[in-house]
């Protein structure tokens, strides 16, 4: 499960690597956790915007307060769920959103760092993802998991579905089906580069990226 990623490169660089002539006003942190402000890469008339938008589609589970925020549901574990499926079937609800790393927790309770992945050769790339308009927070989006590869596997269970520059218009303008194919392949592990560090998982009072997620 996704629950922090990064975009260490300016809007104008990422702009550029997408192929996004005008890129929209962005005031996306480096670092995104559920329910922040992150970039995504989307087209609208055959041209790809970049803009900002919440990471994570607001869910209201059984029992909440009428006023209590919902929860964000930032990783999609299978585009055939129905809360997915009608969106994953119309290529304008997809997206890309860009990354520089993405990481996941290790270590015990209480003292978890942060280890992080990218894709070798790649200072950019792209997780494939979903993205609609919600009342509660505008623009919203998710990215799509899948099971681990071997590179990912000493840390995690599952992992993004990446995509390499080739395959960027096979996510965002293919049929179903090439959408379903992506989730359920293997990235390749040889592309996967892990760094361990010592940051902590929770850098500051009041940042829980790791529970603040939701996987449907």
């Amino acid at each position: 499960m996704c629950n922090l990623h990064t975009v260490r490169k300016s809007a104008a660089e990422v702009a550029a690597h997408f192929g996004v002539r005008n890129p929209l006003a962005s005031n996306a942190p480096e670092e995104s956790y559920p329910g922040t402000p992150g970039l995504v890469v989307r087209e609208e008339a055959g041209e790809r915007i970049l803009q900002s938008m919440t990471w994570g589609f607001p869910l209201r589970l059984k029992g909440m307060s009428p006023t209590a925020k919902p929860k964000p549901v930032n990783n999609i574990a299978d585009l055939r769920k129905p809360m997915w499926a009608g969106l994953a079937r119309k290529p304008q609800w997809r997206c890309l959103i860009p990354l520089t790393g993405f990481a996941e927790a290790e270590g015990p309770k209480g003292a978890k760092t942060r280890t992080w992945f990218s894709v070798k050769g790649q200072p950019i790339f792209a997780w494939a993802g979903l993205w609609r308009h919600s009342d509660e927070w505008g623009p919203v989006y998710s990215g799509a998991m899948t099971d681990c590869n071997e590179a990912i596997k000493p840390v995690h269970d599952r992992m993004p579905v990446l995509l390499m520059p080739d395959e960027y218009d096979d996510w965002l303008r293919g049929d179903f089906d090439q959408a379903l194919a992506f989730q359920e392949r293997s990235f390749p592990s040889d592309l996967i580069e892990m760094a361990r560090t010592s940051e902590l998982w929770v850098k500051r009072k009041g940042t829980l990226p790791s529970p603040a997620g939701q996987l449907l």
